[in-house]
């Protein structure tokens, strides 16, 4: 059963390819649409969840890592989750436990409780989107990650609705295929990308058939990305390299660990999401 879904999903992925190949004409020196929206982002380096440096006591999504960030004239990548009460937060992890020590999910805690955590032990709290937006304010680019741990893509919407009143330059990238065929029907004009890596490493609580769809980028054929967001460290991915060379989709490479790998990564991505350390 696995095997047949799995090579349904895959025919489906060439016959997207097939019909992209012909319609966008792929042949040198033709830019595809997707490229045409990412273009203004390719070389762009984007620091990690900020400028973040725990030796300097600034943690990830933090005012001082974005500020820091905008001091360098650096991208910003960051990460948005829906708490309980409908708001959007700037936070990474699924759980609280590693940045604020304490118990539950994000999307079970409302917006009031998490005023009370505080971020890596400092004084830090963790920001509203509306507020990085206003602290931002188009001065650099932004790759906004989208968190979503369900089906539900209420969050989808409430970004939607936050993002119309913000005027600098964005691109969306998530792990779930469903946030990006929601940008493609309701808001196709935003470069959108799907983020991906060896997925079947390690036993998840999501089905493994759309892991294994994910990770070799067969879901493309559903929700059409603008450019593809990959691990460095599982960069040979078979998947990443159709997509590259027969479809001449833009890269994003992450996580990068200093301009050793930074430099490495130019001669095979587009854009490089990079941290201090």
């Amino acid at each position: 059963m696995k095997q047949d879904a799995c090579r349904d999903c895959f025919s489906g992925y060439i016959m997207y390819g097939n019909r992209t190949a012909g319609f966008f004409n792929l042949s040198a020196g033709a830019k595809t649409v997707w490229q045409k929206r990412v273009h203004p982002f390719l070389g762009v380096k984007w620091a990690h969840r900020g400028l973040h440096d725990k030796k300097r006591g600034i943690p990830e999504n933090s005012f001082p890592a974005f500020r820091a960030a905008i001091e360098a004239g650096d991208g910003i990548e960051l990460d948005v989750h829906l708490t309980k009460d409908g708001q959007l937060v700037v936070f990474h992890d699924d759980t609280f436990e590693r940045i604020c020590g304490r118990r539950g999910r994000v999307e079970d805690t409302s917006y009031e409780e998490m005023q009370k955590y505080r971020l890596a032990e400092t004084k830090e709290r963790i920001p509203l989107l509306s507020e990085v937006l206003q602290l931002v304010d188009g001065k650099v680019p932004l790759l906004i990650e989208v968190k979503l741990p369900n089906t539900d893509t209420k969050i989808c919407r409430k970004l939607d609705e936050e993002l119309r009143k913000y005027h600098g330059e964005y691109m969306i990238q998530s792990f779930n295929s469903l946030v990006l065929r929601w940008m493609k029907k309701h808001r196709n004009e935003i470069p959108r990308g799907q983020l991906s890596e060896n997925l079947t490493k390690n036993d998840r609580t999501t089905h493994y058939l759309l892991r294994f769809c994910v990770k070799y980028l067969l879901s493309n054929c559903m929700c059409r990305p603008d450019f593809i967001s990959y691990r460095w460290s599982d960069r040979k991915n078979p998947g990443l390299w159709l997509n590259r060379v027969l479809f001449k989709t833009p890269a994003a490479a992450w996580t990068l660990h200093g301009e050793k790998d930074v430099k490495a990564a130019r001669r095979s991505f587009d854009m490089y999401i990079f941290e201090m350390s």
